[in-house]
């Protein structure tokens, strides 16, 4: 009997890992016929732009891309999430890349269960073989994966659950994680991960091989939902912020190094002047139930360029800018002819020889 129990609990539990797994694979065929492969977002060079709390009203000003919403595994426009478009921005200063997504939604949020609050994540191509499609896209499965089978196939992963996070209040990188060298973040739940393929992700300094201190959480983001009305500074004991169903909009800040100290290949690496390769993906619990991992929507089915534009000098025109410039033209050749005309004086004058008398010679010998 007991060993019927074991045997039938072994089926159970197999059942159910078989379940997460499959939870990745699409019903049929896949296919992408996205034109947003071709849209490129830019990052320009805006220093000492973006203060990173949830609030977007210093974005107002950058340009941005409007993605529809589609099921990650089936991107058919029947399914599109229902309740509008998401937008994307990104500049950077010099030192840090800067993202910002909106996304409008009704206000949901249960503290402490991260599957049943609006939840977002950024993807980016480390590997030169990584695709979009299958998070990299390695053959290999969860016990043969590892940074040498699965070479090439490497994507760079923020995610952010909001559950047990105060609106408008940093969270991701900290010391006490970082100190442990991985990039877990036990307060808020944005998290910095690398992965090959769906079933092979892990937190950066984590993976099948063991644990490496290397590594460290190099994101930090902040979140924001239009319907609050308090703007001076939440803190937990306000939770859960609004009232559940109100209308509005999502907004969520994101920053990061354009180089980290990564030496794992677990972080994507930005360098002005080139273009990188990302996505973008958003949950949000369908009529009050928990999502899960495979149900999110994608603003692609193929990766978006991120172009990260180099400063340029700033040209300033307008009627006091060419005002400016006219007359200092204008004093500049004044100087140049006043200089010619000073040293031709000196050079070419006449030479005058005062007279002096006979009488004046001989008293000074």
């Amino acid at each position: 009997m007991f060993r019927v129990l074991l045997i039938l609990s072994l089926l159970g539990s197999s059942s159910l890992w078989i379940g997460r797994v499959n939870s990745h694979e699409e019903s049929g065929e896949w296919s992408c016929n996205s034109d947003d492969s071709e849209t490129q977002l830019v990052a320009e060079f805006r220093p000492g732009f973006i203060t990173l709390d949830g609030h977007t009203d210093d974005w107002k000003d950058i340009d941005g891309f409007e993605f529809s919403l589609l099921p990650a595994l089936d991107p058919d426009a029947e399914h599109e999430y229902k309740d509008g478009k998401m937008t994307v921005k990104a500049l950077h200063d010099g030192h840090d890349m800067y993202f910002m997504l909106q996304v409008d939604g009704d206000y949901v949020y249960s503290k402490g269960e991260n599957k049943k609050c609006p939840s977002v994540a950024l993807m980016f191509q480390i590997g030169e073989d990584a695709s979009y499609h299958n998070m990299g896209g390695c053959k290999e499965g969860v016990s043969s994966c590892t940074s040498k089978t699965c070479k090439g196939h490497e994507v760079d992963i923020m995610h952010f659950s909001i559950g047990n996070a105060i609106p408008g209040r940093l969270y991701g990188s900290n010391p006490l994680d970082n100190g442990e060298g991985n990039g877990d973040d036990r307060f808020g739940h944005l998290v910095d991960l690398y992965a090959w393929n769906p079933h092979c992700r892990y937190i950066d300094g984590k993976g099948p091989s063991g644990n490496d201190s290397r590594s460290q959480n190099d994101w930090k983001g902040a979140w924001w939902h239009s319907s609050f009305t308090l703007h001076s500074g939440f803190v937990e004991e306000d939770s859960p912020y609004a009232k559940d169903g109100q209308k509005g909009t999502y907004f969520y800040e994101f920053s990061r190094p354009l180089r980290t100290l990564d030496r794992l290949q677990q972080d994507a690496q930005f360098t002005i002047g080139e273009t990188s390769k990302m996505s973008v993906a958003f949950w949000y619990p369908p009529d009050g139930l928990p999502w899960h991992g495979s149900g999110h929507f994608s603003i692609s089915c193929d990766w978006i360029s991120l172009d990260v534009i180099p400063g340029r000098s700033v040209v300033r025109t307008g009627t006091s800018s060419s005002g400016s410039g006219v007359f200092a033209l204008l004093l500049s050749v004044v100087s140049l002819c006043g200089s010619v005309f000073v040293g031709y004086w000196v050079i070419y004058r006449p030479r005058r020889i005062p007279f002096t008398p006979m009488e004046t010679q001989m008293e000074n010998i």
